[in-house]
């Protein structure tokens, strides 16, 4: 097992947020079923975990399954959903005993009873770890996601418990599901697009974007590196200029 680098901590991301595209595609080339690919995608994933719990990075949230996916073909749907339960199956123990903290972001009601029960079970098994905070972003979409934040809002306000004019950027903020999570530091594409298809919409703003033609299957390690090292180089100014204070 490769002996990760050395990052210092001033230039490391607290968070990375990764779109894993490109599965199908892999096994295209590869001449073999998509379901392949989706079983080649979960190993690539298990990879990358681990890495970014060696390399200390505070949180990695992956994108699983978008409220778009829905559309894809029934079989291919059913398939990736008992690659869900499998793989929580069989790696909850692991992660448990890793000190990895589990929890999964979207809509859960549109998911069957059985896996809903196992992602509770999962994050009440995790729950306590203190390691790397692992967020699964399953049925999950930007829009969804801020749709439902405003929703909430709104009926609190109704109930009178809200001022609406008390609703401000840090208010909204606690209404979205990385609620109490540093915002990305760096996001990752894989497969060659370049775009953030709805994902974490709110969250992305000031995130800084990696896009790789490596298919996710084929995103390893060294690859992670580059977009460690590339984050490296990077100046974040939050919209400010360089050695100037904000009036």
């Amino acid at each position: 097992m490769s002996q990760p680098q050395p990052v210092s901590s001033a230039n490391k991301p607290r968070h990375v947020a990764i779109i894993m595209d490109g599965n199908g595609r892999w096994a295209q080339h590869q001449s073999l079923p998509r379901s392949a690919g989706h079983r080649a995608g979960v190993k690539a994933a298990r990879q990358i975990v681990e890495a970014c719990g060696r390399r200390e990075i505070e949180v990695l949230t992956l994108f699983a399954f978008s409220s778009e996916n829905w559309n894809r073909p029934k079989k291919e749907v059913g398939l990736l959903m008992r690659l869900f339960v499998e793989a929580l199956q069989r790696e909850v123990d692991t992660l448990n005993k890793n000190n990895v903290r589990l929890e999964f972001i979207g809509d859960r009601q549109s998911l069957s009873s059985a896996l809903q029960k196992q992602i509770i079970q999962a994050e009440q098994t995790t729950r306590s770890n203190t390691g790397l905070h692992l967020i699964i972003a399953v049925a999950y979409g930007g829009e969804w996601d801020i749709v439902e934040a405003s929703r909430r809002l709104a009926s609190r306000a109704v109930a009178g418990e809200l001022d609406i004019n008390d609703i401000d950027k840090s208010l909204f903020r606690q209404e979205l599901s990385l609620s109490g999570v540093p915002d990305p530091d760096l996001f990752i594409r894989t497969g060659g697009e370049r775009r953030i298809s709805n994902f974490l919409l709110w969250n992305l703003a000031y995130t800084e974007l990696y896009f790789t033609d490596h298919l996710w299957p084929d995103f390893g390690v060294e690859a992670l590196d580059e977009a460690l090292d590339h984050f490296a180089t990077r100046q974040r100014r939050f919209g400010q200029v360089p050695g100037v204070k904000p009036c």
